[in-house]
């Protein structure tokens, strides 16, 4: 037995004798057909898993996907409780739930439920592995598991060469180890009227243009303070402002006109001409032809005092360079990719704001932070491609067994 194998061993010794006596959670019983597992260390990973399991379901109907951890609900996929790591009641019962694929994400490892699912015959896929240390419950006396766990993974898919050679030192095969990117969600961009975007596209051309989408009421004062400053430098310079909730857009319609503002009323039926200084949309509907209109978004919710902000995958997948404010809890990690990557840029208020938006809305400026937006979210898109080839060649493989 090799040395890596007596660190699990020993885990495994301690997680029985230190296992608390528990509920055992309640799964559903297994289906009849392949089955998919996947657990998120967290909630970005566990949006992009839930999107990487949706593909799934749609490509192949008679797999069932569970999911555990941080993630969201979605139709067709069902959330289950997490195992315990140490319990032996639940990795007994995970052994006879045999998953066909598992998907790990992330650095924090659960040996004893690792091991079982290994045990039960899972194919073993690991994603999302940084270049940073693998944190395991264990006693400082006990010997690092973290090498032996990592090798019963089939794939291990890294966030970059780094994080491969990593891998590597601690001993793990190369034929396993795949330089990748972050695992991100890849939901398919947000769609829009081929013939509508080519109209407004007309009306507009020429004229620098910036969207502030899914603005909340207590943060139109700022965008419209930024507008005016730009405006100062660009004189052409259109706003559009699409407010988070539609209720809200008569509210902002006043703002407006106390401003003295010339605006075309999108839900009225307006279009906006050369004379418009901000183009008013009703609500979030139609941001798929927004993002396609402005090189340069700023996302709404990050002004906002106690607001969580937006998701900046669904701009920076139509092209769009990301501004946003400092209140974006429920989104940090894609944030802070984006900004890593060169493609979103923070502001703090209204003055910063103006300020980043006279610089960034030439059409060169943005051009060089959506590209590296567009780069981070292609290279995800490709990751998700061939995990879903790895899953599929799998349960094809197991099928012909």
């Amino acid at each position: 037995m090799t040395r890596r194998a007596l660190s699990l061993s020993a885990y495994l010794a301690y997680a029985r004798s230190a296992s608390a006596p528990g509920e055992t959670p309640d799964w559903p019983p297994r289906p009849s057909g392949p089955l998919v597992w996947g657990f998120a260390e967290d909630r970005e990973t566990g949006r992009a898993l839930a999107s990487l399991g949706a593909r799934l379901t749609a490509q192949r109907p008679e797999v069932t996907v569970w999911l555990s951890g941080r993630v969201p609900s979605r139709p067709g996929l069902m959330t289950v409780p997490m195992p315990r790591d140490m319990a032996a009641d639940d990795l007994r019962s995970l052994r006879q739930l045999r998953p066909d694929v598992a998907l790990w994400t992330g650095q924090a490892l659960r040996p004893g439920l690792l091991s079982a699912l290994a045990e039960s015959g899972s194919h073993m896929i690991a994603l999302d592995l940084a270049d940073a240390p693998f944190p395991a419950e264990a006693p400082r006396w006990l010997p690092d598991p973290a090498p032996a766990v990592l090798a019963l993974f089939d794939s291990l898919y890294t966030t970059g060469p780094d994080a491969s050679r990593r891998l590597r030192r601690l001993g793990i095969e190369s034929g396993r180890v795949h330089d990748a990117t972050p695992f991100l969600d890849t939901e398919a961009p947000l769609d829009c009227s081929d013939g509508l975007h080519e109209e407004i596209a007309s009306l507009i051309a020429g004229r620098p243009v910036w969207l502030a989408a899914r603005v909340r009421p207590d943060e139109a004062r700022d965008v419209l303070m930024a507008h005016r400053q730009a405006s100062r430098l660009a004189h052409r310079l259109l706003l559009i402002l699409a407010p988070a909730d539609p209720a809200d857009a008569d509210r902002i319609a006043a703002m407006l006109r106390r401003d003295q503002m010339r605006v075309c009323d999108w839900e009225n039926g307006d279009m906006p001409d050369e004379n418009t200084q901000v183009l008013l949309a009703g609500g979030p509907d139609e941001l798929g032809l927004w993002y396609r209109l402005a090189p340069l978004a700023f996302l709404g919710g990050s002004l906002t005092t106690g607001g969580t902000g937006e998701d900046p995958f669904e701009a920076a997948a139509l092209g769009a360079a990301v501004l946003y404010g400092p209140n974006v809890g429920a989104h940090l990690g894609a944030y802070s990719r984006l900004v890593g990557a060169g493609a979103a840029r923070i502001v703090r208020d209204g003055d910063s704001l103006g300020s980043a938006v006279s610089h960034l809305v030439a059409p060169d400026q943005a051009a060089v932070m959506a590209h590296a937006g567009w780069d981070v979210i292609s290279s995800s898109a490709r990751l998700v491609d061939r995990v879903l080839s790895e899953i599929c060649d799998t349960l094809d493989a197991r099928a012909e067994d």
